[in-house]
């Protein structure tokens, strides 16, 4: 079955769904939201802190926004994606509020503003503690209300659609790639249809799922990364995986790990061992706010030190009311597995949140392929460098939305759709033992991530991980080859060719900066923090 839709937007997060309700009202064609699972299952509503903007004129701006996201970026962020990203986040803010998102005020109609790791102020908007979850309800509803915007809920994007497709060969020298559209993988029929499009947008998340422990629901396999890398688009910086340090320990459970907010160390929670031993004093003298990479590396090598499960945040020291008031859901979610984070500590443990590299783009949100763009954290504009400054993935979504619905709206009357594009070759069956052969392989590549690629590296286990990623290559291409395709090889396919990026682009950095921590190139040792 072929289908044609001007705008084609894989993903349904705050930057898929911001992209598609801006070009939808443009009147200049239809927009298609295709979504992996549900319109509501995306990384954006698990983002419990904030968005990061300024808005408190008589203490903050758009300098100090630029220098805390630089040398959380350990700076190698590109500074005019940064300072495109800042400049128009209060602009983003609005567009929010418009669609009908709802950030907490006081009481004399200002935000409410919270203070993260790596801040030097108060500029954290946010809807309690659940702000992702608020973000995606909003926009949702606006989404759904749009009558130029269909969306495709459960239907899973195979591959996107370039002139390889046409008997054409293609190859990372190819200058003049262009995208057509995407086949996607029908629920109902389950038959592959062939979706052609003037403008393609990835808005795919990220890859957490391809560890063992991850902040990240279990969709997100990288599917996004690993179509535009086989279509042979530029990939940078997956190197830089950031590991919340702050995930609530709870081996009960696995996708996703429930997270603790940065902003509870914000409001003045402290780190410590179970003994009630605190420790981040030894590793960076802004404590407990030291940016993520610091305080993630700090637990990790203290768990490892005193051989501990995991260590503790303290928030018992605060007020208990104003605790609950705050962090409501964190308090029930404790609660029901039995702590009462007003009077007990909160046992936390490092886990993979967010993935600060991705597709290669422009300041428009445009690939190195022609006619497809990447926004959110699948997209790499170059605002995070070597690590995210907290809070600043949703507001870069939203911004890189906007200049990708503009720059496609401006462009989209040039483009044509491909009636030349042939439809998905769907032969071949699955049989229940290979399915078992994929649910296992997933677990191995959970495995090995976790191993050998994790918060701190070194060539002998980054080598390791490639044997053993190369080896789950060759099995699975060779299966793929002879099945019909479905959801979940495509998924291992997908998290196998996103985990020997992050491999291989560890194994080129020959230095720690950033995220990036290996004892091989130990240049950002602990004492020189």
């Amino acid at each position: 079955m072929i289908r044609k839709f001007d705008f084609l937007v894989i993903g349904s997060g705050v930057a898929g769904m911001s992209y598609a309700l801006q070009v939808a009202a443009s009147g200049k064609g239809k927009v298609a939201l295709v979504c992996k699972t549900s319109i509501e299952e995306a990384n954006t509503a698990k983002a419990q802190g904030g968005v990061a903007s300024v808005t408190n004129l008589k203490v903050d701006n758009f300098a100090k926004h630029i220098k805390d996201t630089m040398i959380a970026g350990d700076y190698i962020s590109d500074p005019r994606a940064v300072e495109q990203v800042v400049k128009n986040a209060p602009a983003g803010i609005e567009r929010l509020v418009k669609w009908g998102v709802n950030f907490d005020k006081k009481e004399d109609g200002s935000f409410d503003l919270h203070r993260e790791g790596g801040h030097s102020e108060f500029r954290i908007l946010h809807h309690a503690d659940d702000t992702g979850f608020e973000i995606q309800r909003g926009l949702i509803e606006a989404v759904r209300h749009h009558p130029n915007i269909t969306v495709l809920e459960d239907h899973f994007a195979v591959e996107i659609i370039t002139q390889h497709h046409l008997g054409i060969e293609v190859t990372r020298r190819t200058p003049d790639i262009e995208c057509y559209g995407a086949y996607v993988l029908d629920p109902d029929t389950h038959k592959i249809d062939t979706f052609l499009s003037r403008v393609t947008v990835l808005s795919t998340g990220g890859c957490g799922a391809v560890y063992a422990t991850t902040t990240n629901p279990e969709i997100a396999t990288g599917d996004g990364i690993a179509m535009a890398y086989r279509a042979k688009a530029t990939v940078e910086g997956m190197e830089f995986i950031q590991f919340h340090p702050t995930a609530l320990y709870n081996p009960r459970e696995k996708h996703p790990a429930y997270l603790i907010t940065e902003a509870m160390r914000g409001y003045g929670g402290i780190l410590r061992l179970p003994n009630g031993e605190e420790f981040m004093q030894k590793y960076d003298k802004r404590l407990s706010l030291a940016p993520r990479d610091i305080v993630a590396r700090a637990i990790d090598k203290e768990m490892k030190i005193h051989g501990l499960d995991h260590v503790c945040l303290d928030v018992t020291h605060k007020d208990p009311e104003q605790t609950k008031q705050h962090f409501p859901n964190i308090y029930q979610k404790c609660l029901s597995i039995g702590i009462d984070i007003t009077k007990q500590y909160i046992p936390v443990v490092p886990c993979a949140h967010y993935l600060c590299g991705g597709i290669k783009v422009d300041l428009n949100a445009c690939s190195s392929i022609h006619r497809l763009y990447a926004i959110g954290e699948c997209s790499c504009t170059g605002l995070h460098g070597g690590n995210r400054l907290a809070s600043n993935s949703l507001i870069e979504a939203v911004v890189y939305a906007d200049t990708a619905a503009k720059h496609s709206i401006e462009h989209i009357d040039e483009y044509d759709f491909n009636d030349r594009v042939p439809e998905w070759n769907d032969e071949g069956t699955l049989s229940n033992e290979e399915k078992v052969l994929i649910a296992q392989d997933v677990k191995e590549v959970e495995q090995v991530m976790s191993a050998y690629v994790g918060i701190v590296r070194s060539d002998l286990r980054l080598k390791r991980a490639w044997t053993r990623l190369d080896l789950l290559y060759e099995e699975t291409e060779e299966l793929y080859k002879h099945v019909k395709a479905t959801r979940d090889i495509c998924e291992l396919r997908n998290m196998i060719n996103v985990g020997y990026l992050i491999t291989r682009q560890a194994l080129e950095r020959k230095e720690s900066r950033g995220l990036h921590y290996t004892i091989d190139y130990p240049k950002h040792a602990y004492d020189q923090n």
